[in-house]
């Protein structure tokens, strides 16, 4: 696999609501770590992964966030970007480096498996995530976040494409001048 891209539906679940909050959306990834997610149509949220940072855009309020993954900032932010790429190992070398496997269930032809980041920064910020696939294909079906906080993240895909033409250009956005661009990590 060099490129896959998805519809998804995020759920996420908060301690503080009662009813979990629901999106639709759609991702694209290219190997080994550039992906693009886009939440809501018109999206609402886009972020997209660079080779050195991670930049979260809010198209409607002309705003984005830059998180550089290199240099004294990255720390936490790279080992935590790490996680998002679980779904997709290079290889079985790659995915124990950097987790340990908690578990792993076969159901109606899904499989799961429970992963602890081997990094303790990572692991403060998300104890534990879930990858789903199909046993028969091995179709990417879901990924479920799990936070510090006791809060989740569950991704669900679907219409999913196997290696589609993707132009490196969109995986590196060009923001207008009318854009305020903000970096959380600097001090």
């Amino acid at each position: 696999m060099q490129t896959w891209s998805a519809d998804f539906t995020q759920v996420r679940t908060l301690k503080s609501l009662t009813q979990p909050l629901t999106a639709t959306g759609h991702v694209w990834f290219a190997a080994p770590n550039r992906f693009r997610w886009e939440l809501g149509k018109p999206p609402k949220t886009i972020a997209v992964r660079e080779a050195d940072q991670l930049m979260v855009i809010y198209p409607l309020l002309k705003r984005a966030e830059r998180f550089p993954l290199s240099g004294s900032q990255a720390g936490q932010w790279k080992d935590t970007l790490a996680l998002l790429d679980a779904g997709f190992p290079r290889s079985r070398t790659e995915l124990e480096s950097r987790f340990n496997l908690l578990s792993q269930t076969t159901r109606n032809g899904v499989h799961e498996i429970v992963l602890q980041p081997k990094s303790t920064a990572a692991r403060r910020f998300m104890p534990e995530i879930r990858i789903a696939f199909e046993t028969n294909t091995f179709s990417l079906r879901s990924t479920e976040l799990e936070f510090s906080d006791g809060s989740t993240m569950k991704n669900i895909f679907t219409n999913e494409t196997l290696n589609p033409k993707i132009d490196d250009s969109f995986f590196n956005p060009q923001l207008g001048s009318d854009y305020k661009i903000t970096e959380p990590l600097k001090k």
